[in-house]
């Protein structure tokens, strides 16, 4: 992975562009790390993105056709490796923002799908290859894809890998939105400018109230959406959003 930090967001790039950006354990390991212990106070976003022309083709065949393991292996595998990328994503403190500058396969779709916002560029293709080599999606796609795009069209795209374009992909609600490969870098720049304006704590509280509350009875959405508004109401951010509005003026966020 390259890492680097600036203006208060860290940009995560999967960096094996010989073999198109493939997931490997210490891929997801190291993509799970750098997710780990976020400091909402110091960050605004996080982006992801691939090296070369692929955000991520999945996972790397020729390390799959090298195992040798029980079912009890693989299982603890996965769930240490992909299956903790998509937990660090999903409860990252603050917006994991996928920038999707070519295609997104397999493990990669997943990442995508686990983000907060995704924007592609439209030469960007899209699709749950799991089926191609005998696998089921992980790296949370079975949780996230039928929230995004629903049961039927999940399971078309699970059970045939069918490659979709950046066009369709919006359209699915896979993405936010598909821009020109040329205008991609200055789209994400203008949400990360939005994101940066807001109050990153709270926002933070609002990603973990919709998620918690995915699955949940209305009953038990509304205590848990009572609970993390009451966390909200002493925040400094809730203070500083009222006087701005009381006095006529843009709040200004730390």
């Amino acid at each position: 992975m390259q890492t680097r930090t600036e203006d208060s967001v860290l940009y995560l790039t999967f960096d094996r562009p010989d073999v198109r950006n493939a997931f490997t354990e210490d891929v997801a390991r190291d993509l799970a790390g750098e997710l780990e212990d976020l400091d909402p106070a110091a960050l605004d976003a996080v982006v992801l993105t691939g090296e070369g022309d692929a955000f991520s083709a999945g996972g790397d065949i020729e390390a799959m056709a090298e195992r040798d393991e029980t079912a009890a292996e693989a299982y603890d595998r996965v769930r240490a490796t992909l299956g903790r990328v998509a937990e660090e994503i999903l409860t990252a403190p603050v917006p994991v923002v996928a920038k999707v500058n070519g295609d997104a396969v397999g493990a990669g779709l997943s990442v995508v799908a686990a983000a907060d916002f995704a924007y592609a560029g439209e030469s960007a293709r899209f699709g749950a290859s799991f089926v191609t080599v005998g696998l089921v999606p992980d790296l949370g796609g079975t949780v996230t894809l039928p929230r995004l795009v629903g049961l039927r069209t999940a399971k078309e795209l699970a059970f045939t890998g069918r490659l979709v374009d950046a066009a369709e992909a919006e359209a699915l609600d896979l993405v936010n939105e598909t821009v020109s490969d040329a205008e991609l870098d200055a789209r994400v720049a203008d949400v990360l400018e939005t994101l940066a304006s807001k109050p990153t704590e709270n926002v933070g509280l609002a990603k973990r109230a919709i998620h918690e509350n995915l699955g949940r009875s209305w009953r038990d959405g509304l205590e848990r959406e009572a609970h993390f508004q009451s966390l909200a109401y002493g925040t400094p951010a809730h203070a500083e959003g009222v006087d701005a509005f009381l006095r006529g003026r843009s709040p200004e966020f730390d």
